[in-house]
């Protein structure tokens, strides 16, 4: 899904026969394990003869610019975790389980009753479920927040709801109201996270409809909204219309393409994210067969911008089709689906108490699970960091509080909080 049950990552592939097992994985660990299958996807790719796009390398990692080790400390346990949020100012940490509910942290559990219940709308398992919330820029305010979740129907659907107050401690379920509805035709590369960008307008990332290598050839299309980052205004309503369309986005006005879209050409972005300080954007897009990718795009060239899927899987050519490359983002990193690697979680920018950590881009592969990062330094990726004492089983999402601290959950129910080393 981009998440949870089935990674709800956009976990997509079949892991090598012992690590069929989802929540466990291929991690090394000795902890007891809970487990939940993984469905197979289809890896056959088509052969291509086109070269690979050219990738800056990565600066080896030296000893001397390697940060500290930090700690993960444990803050609670859930259902099947895939996402971390608070509303902006707001003290309160929210956990989004994938089976449909977003549950407040209280003293290391959930607190009930929940936050949010959806369960009864939601479609869960394999790659489908709730994947994440957004709460408004103006919350405290408004007390509207935004979920991304697969109905009944194994669709996109994107819903409103509100808190009245803000501070209370729950949403009206009776406030639900449809923003965006996306038919997906098959049950992976769902995407599913939503963030508000520095402008204050709602993107939404989407898979590209699942199936392997793209078959309805809908990433490059610009005429579907599947394979794509969207950017709409969901407070704006002109007309009876559920969301406003930014006066700046790429393709207004466009014959043949969708207001909605802001980028293009990508497979399956199960996580991605604005830095804060700097508002570049990172994207973790999840490969094929071979390759892991992280985009990373300044401000200036994140509109309109063409992520290459299914022409290059990261920087090798994958299928033989026309694209605009004129826009063509080349990843910053990537690596191979291989050694224990099945699909990579993209992370974030780290801001928060952890002084070694501030600037560094963290991420990880569900499987793997050792949190790896790295700088970027004159478009390149440098400082290339593992974090190897940082392992998580089936790391499904990283996730961040109000106070910019960081999170990571485990789908097979654990949420860790990044901290200084003791």
């Amino acid at each position: 899904m981009g998440v949870s049950a089935s990674r709800g990552v956009s976990l997509r592939r079949a892991l090598a026969a012992v690590c069929l097992v989802l929540l466990a994985g291929c991690t090394a660990s000795e902890e007891p394990q809970d487990q939940t299958t993984i469905p197979a996807e289809e890896t056959s790719a088509p052969t291509d003869t086109s070269a690979a796009i050219q990738t800056p390398t990565a600066a080896a990692e030296s000893p001397a610019a390697r940060p500290a080790q930090p700690r993960l400390v444990r803050v609670g346990r859930f259902d099947q975790p895939v996402y971390v949020s608070s509303p902006p100012g707001d003290s309160r940490i929210f956990v989004v389980e994938q089976g449909g509910r977003v549950v407040e942290l209280a003293e290391g559990e959930a607190r009930e009753p929940a936050f949010l219940d959806i369960t009864e709308f939601v479609l869960s398992g394999g790659e489908r479920g709730l994947f994440s919330i957004a709460f408004a820029p103006d919350y405290a305010s408004s007390g509207l927040a935004y979920v991304s979740y697969t109905d009944q129907n194994g669709n996109n659907r994107i819903d409103e709801f509100k808190a009245d107050p803000p501070s209370s401690d729950r949403l009206d379920p009776a406030s639900r109201r449809l923003v965006l509805g996306v038919e997906h035709p098959f049950s992976n590369h769902n995407g599913g996270l939503i963030a508000f960008d520095p402008s204050g307008m709602l993107v939404i990332g989407l898979g590209d409809g699942g199936g392997a290598g793209d078959p309805g050839n809908r990433a490059q299309n610009l005429n579907v909204l599947l394979g794509k980052l969207l950017r709409i205004d969901p407070k704006r309503q002109p007309d009876g219309k559920p969301y406003g369309i930014p006066a700046d986005n790429p393709f207004v006005g466009r014959a043949g393409a969708r207001p909605e879209i802001w980028a293009y050409g990508l497979r399956n972005p199960w996580r991605w994210s604005f830095d804060p300080s700097t508002k570049d954007l990172y994207v973790g897009d999840v490969g094929q067969s071979n390759v892991e990718e992280i985009d990373y795009v300044p401000p200036a060239a994140q509109s309109g911008a063409n992520y290459g899927w299914p022409k290059y899987e990261g920087t090798r050519g994958y299928k033989n089709v026309e694209i605009e490359e004129s826009a063509l983002v080349r990843p910053v990193q990537e690596y191979p689906t291989a050694g224990g690697n099945c699909a990579v979680t993209g992370g974030g920018v780290y801001r928060g108490s952890v002084t070694e950590l501030r600037g560094i881009y963290l991420y990880a592969d569900y499987c793997l699970g050792v949190i790896k990062g790295f700088r970027i330094r004159g478009g390149r990726a440098v400082d290339v960091t593992n974090f190897n004492d940082l392992r998580v089983r089936n790391l499904s999402s990283f996730g961040e509080d109000s106070a910019g601290e960081m999170y990571v959950t485990s789908l097979g129910g654990e949420v860790y909080r990044i901290a200084p080393s003791e």
